[in-house]
């Protein structure tokens, strides 16, 4: 027999005295409730939110509303492993430790973990490289891209800014089209065997769902299949209005439950219960590649940073950077805990140094011989193994471990300034593997692997002498010195930098060298495509815009764009010496200029180019 909402009544009004006193105005509006909106019901107030329906009306009033009310709490139970029931009691726990004071690694003992540092272009590098090109083919992508721009001075999803202004491509594109380079590759060295499509995984929020399957859609996916791209959407979670874990009635509407972010750690659980990991295990995929919205650098380093895992067998590993001591940059720890538990975890840095000091190292977190903190910098970018994360994951369902951050009104600590959330962190999934793990971190130069865009111009220009912006403006410097110094490493003469200030950041201004990923993905491809003497002026302008172009015995001094389809070869070489492109230094509030511009401080005036398309196949020679 079917249940009922009569059923559910019933069930609710086991205890009467204690149900009515509790939530006699949800009491009196049951009969509008399925047996599920019921049960939902019993949920909430079991876990002591009866709260929620304190200022209920009589049924015939806001019927509507609070049948929505219950869509609301169904969307927040099911996206949460365990449930709201489970949310509440973790919230509760979290809360009591902060009040508290509880320290998190109570009881452990840091040390340094294993891992790779590299050298970019010698030989390890190079070796590590090429194993990674060859891994390419059984990996999968995952993009967390929930965010919006507005951090940093931009309206729109952050995915959608240039990376860089040369060519205007967006991060987006340059991350899809850095992918199907690496496929491309990887198949080649792969002969024999069947081609393969990279599945790319996109993590969206309500903010940004919509938005990015438009500027996919509308740019054709930028090459790459439709069938290759799929865009999972994660959910918020509830707010919590104090040490009780009450949960938050939106203070505009009192049939909704205010809810903010849970994390990029939801990209775990998103995986899991789409069923992709398992799809992707039985095809023979190895490898899960994640990595996060506005770094531009980051495909340098994928390529011998995959290497590293398949070499060094790691079924996790960090991508970092060489940090300084006390940097405002978490480091990847090994921690053991005197129980003999072990794991290697980001620990953020304001952590990290009390936890050495309280561990018999009474300096806390100093710089060793190298000049660096020995506990490389972590960027948030993570290699994982699919067989073993299967496993861990099943036993999880992709939880991660949480953690809360409540800004109290005072020392009291009984009150908060606004409501809080539990939160979770996509780098903390190695905190629940067994010590038999294999988890590791591969370290490159912060010039390669790291240039985030995420702050605006007015709190970049504020960080302290000597950090980094992480800005627009600095994100798109680090881009042009980045392949200046890859040209230097084959030989290439590349003039020194100049320093500008530009939206109050002093930045070196390298010359301003692009290129797309399938002109070069690895050190070798940039190696292959250089010959003879070649030179770029600080002056310069160069982006290549094809597959098979090659630099020999060029001396330029000005602007060059060569732009030439996959079947045309072109020799680029000779004296070319132009006007080239200005920059032009522009204010962050000059509103006559669109966002992508005022966020930067400066855009080009294309003066005098060279500029030679190619769009018909054979063999060509650009020498002016």
């Amino acid at each position: 027999m079917a249940s009922t909402a009569a059923d559910g009544i019933s069930k609710l009004s086991i205890n009467g005295d204690e149900w009515a006193s509790s939530a006699p105005n949800l009491r009196s509006n049951l009969s509008l409730l399925s047996p599920q909106q019921v049960e939902l019901a019993k949920i909430l107030l079991e876990a002591g939110q009866s709260h929620l329906f304190q200022q209920w009306p009589q049924p015939g009033v806001d019927d509507n509303e609070k049948r929505a009310f219950f869509d609301q709490v169904a969307k927040l139970n099911s996206s949460y492993p365990g449930g709201l029931a489970s949310y509440i009691k973790t919230a509760r726990e979290l809360l009591a430790d902060s009040k508290a004071g509880k320290n998190p690694y109570d009881g452990f003992t840091p040390s340094v973990p294993s891992g790779e540092n590299l050298t970019y272009g010698d030989e390890s590098f190079v070796k590590f490289e090429e194993a990674g090109i060859r891994e390419a083919r059984k990996a999968a992508f995952v993009l967390v891209a929930g965010g919006l721009g507005e951090r940093l001075g931009y309206n729109g999803i952050k995915v959608a800014l240039p990376h860089e202004t040369t060519t205007g491509t967006c991060f987006l594109q340059h991350y899809i089209e850095s992918v199907l380079a690496l496929q491309e590759a990887s198949c080649k060295l792969s002969q024999g065997e069947s081609p393969v499509d990279i599945p790319f995984i996109i993590m969206t929020s309500d903010d940004t769902h919509s938005r990015t399957a438009e500027l996919l859609e509308s740019n054709a996916y930028f090459g790459m299949k439709p069938t290759q791209v799929k865009l999972l959407k994660q959910e918020k979670v509830a707010c919590l209005e104090d040490n009780d874990a009450h949960l938050a009635v939106d203070p505009h509407n009192k049939y909704r439950i205010q809810t903010k972010p849970h994390g990029h750690g939801d990209v775990h659980s998103l995986l899991y219960s789409s069923g992709l990991l398992k799809v992707w295990h039985a095809a023979g995929l190895r490898w899960v590649l994640f990595f996060q919205d506005t770094n531009g650098l980051l495909f340098k380093a994928i390529p011998a940073s995959l290497g590293v895992s398949a070499t060094k067998q790691y079924n996790v590993n960090s991508l970092a950077v060489p940090r300084k001591a006390k940097e405002a940059i978490g480091g990847i720890t090994k921690l053991t805990h005197k129980d003999g538990r072990t794991m290697v975890i980001n620990v953020e840095y304001n952590q990290l140094d009390p936890l050495l000091r309280a561990s018999g190292h009474s300096d806390g977190d100093v710089n060793c011989e190298t000049g660096y903190s020995p506990f490389p910098g972590n960027i948030n970018q993570l290699i994982i193994e699919i067989g073993p994360y299967i496993e861990e994951l099943q036993k999880t369902g992709g939880a991660i471990k949480e953690f809360v951050n409540p800004k109290y009104k005072d020392a009291t600590k009984t009150a908060f300034k606004s409501s809080t959330r539990l939160e979770c962190m996509m780098q903390d999934y190695p905190k629940t593997l067994p010590p038999s793990a294999n988890v590791g971190f591969t370290v490159m130069d912060v010039w390669l692997a790291y240039a985030p865009v995420k702050n605006n111009p007015e709190d970049a220009s504020k960080v302290p002498e000597g950090n980094p912006y992480h800005s627009a403006t600095s994100g798109e410097m680090a881009i042009y010195k980045a392949h200046s110094l890859i040209l230097r490493k084959v030989g290439v003469k590349v003039d020194d930098p100049i320093h500008q200030v530009f939206n109050g950041q002093e930045v070196e201004v390298w010359p301003r060298v692009v290129w797309k990923p399938k002109w070069a993905i690895t050190f070798s491809d940039v190696k292959s495509k250089v010959s003879g003497s070649n030179s770029i002026s600080q002056r310069s302008t160069m982006a290549l815009k094809g597959r098979n172009i090659i630099l020999e015995d060029l001396s330029l001094d000005g602007a060059l764009v060569v732009d030439a389809v996959d079947n045309a070869k072109v020799k680029a070489g000779g004296s070319i010496d132009n006007k080239g492109w200005v920059i032009e230094t522009v204010d962050y509030k000059d509103s006559s200029v669109g966002e992508e511009v005022r966020i930067r401080g400066f855009r080009f005036n294309k003066v005098e180019q060279l500029e030679k398309i190619y769009d018909e196949a054979g063999e060509f020679c650009l020498n002016p």
